[in-house]
């Protein structure tokens, strides 16, 4: 047990780390290559920053450990929202100025409500993998699009100001960029070796092991890069971390995990941690699209958001302990 415990320690350690180089290097090549500051903070930031999700979910599955990379694709969703963005209002109220980001919350909704359809026959087949996947990239032609006719998009101004702060020449940025994804890669092995061992030794499912530590675990690239870019007053760069990597872990990571391996859903997912990561897709919509003007997310809703986590984590613990 201590083994598989050290595993996931040094394992989440090495992650968040190679997890930050991976972003710092993917953004600093694409601003080389001439990519506007707004593609870079939805699809390299935003995105990129799930890329432990997915490189872990697709391990698990590989691996036929289905209930770990769900877990950790719908995990990580509740914890962006819930904890991450709890913290991080807490800290600073969140201000959502961009109208990009406005846009993506509704469009978060709805995606979250098309993948919850797919699972309804309690199975995730190859073709709802291939689905999740395709509206991904409809949604990255639409990211692309809008980076076109939104150039003075608050959210442009946040990364450009990053940007400028983590200039780098395009060697080092290669450099890290490469270094980044070999060890993200190396340390999303640790972490399911040691997850699923634990799993094995308590008796408890990978599926509450990976809504638990691991998506805890994996979100720490998004609990950075948030409360950083609030005490910053970055407000929109900390929102669409959240948005961009819940959108990434519905589509992408869990259209990879099915791709790989055709997954059965179990009952609990369905009942309990769908509709969970469900309301709380539309309470952040409710919030934060701000339908009389700025949306904004304040310490109070922050403090509900907090409560909801530590209510549905609670809940997750008294379920193994009581079954």
């Amino acid at each position: 047990m201590l083994l598989f415990v050290s595993a996931i320690i040094v394992g989440l350690l090495l992650l968040l780390w190679s997890a930050d180089r991976f972003v710092e290097g993917a953004a600093s090549v694409a601003k080389h290559l001439g990519m506007s500051p707004l593609i870079i903070g939805m699809i390299i930031v935003g995105f990129g920053t799930s890329a432990p999700e997915m490189v872990v979910s697709a391990l698990a599955s590989v691996q036929g450990n289905p209930g770990l990379a769900l877990g950790n694709a719908y995990g990580s969703n509740i914890t962006n929202i819930a904890l991450i963005l709890g913290i991080t209002a807490l800290i600073s109220p969140i201000a959502v100025h961009s109208s990009i980001l406005r846009k993506e919350l509704p469009i978060l909704t709805a995606v979250t409500a098309f993948a919850v359809a797919l699972l309804l026959d309690n199975n995730l087949s190859r073709l709802d993998a291939a689905l999740l996947l395709v509206v991904f990239a409809i949604l990255l032609f639409w990211t692309f699009k809008q980076s076109k006719t939104e150039k003075t998009d608050s959210l442009a101004t946040d990364v450009e100001a990053e940007l400028s702060e983590r200039s780098m020449p395009p060697g080092r940025a290669t450099l890290w960029l490469v270094v980044g994804l070999l060890f993200l890669i190396a340390s999303s092995r640790l972490l399911v070796w040691g997850a699923v061992g634990i799993a094995t030794d308590l008796g408890v499912s990978d599926l509450i092991i990976g809504l638990t530590v691991v998506a805890v675990g994996t979100s720490l690239p998004e609990l950075a890069s948030s409360v950083i870019a609030a005490r910053k007053g970055e407000h929109d760069l900390a929102l669409g971390n959240v948005l961009g990597s819940n959108l990434f872990n519905t589509l992408v990571v869990v259209g990879i995990a099915g791709s790989i391996h055709p997954i059965s859903i179990e009952s609990a997912v369905l009942q309990r941690d769908l509709p969970v990561m469900g309301l709380l897709t539309i309470s952040l919509f409710a919030i934060g699209f701000g339908f009389r003007g700025p949306g904004r997310v304040n310490r109070v809703e922050g403090s509900i958001l907090l409560l909801a986590y530590i209510g549905y984590t609670a809940y997750l613990i008294l379920s193994v302990i009581g079954g």
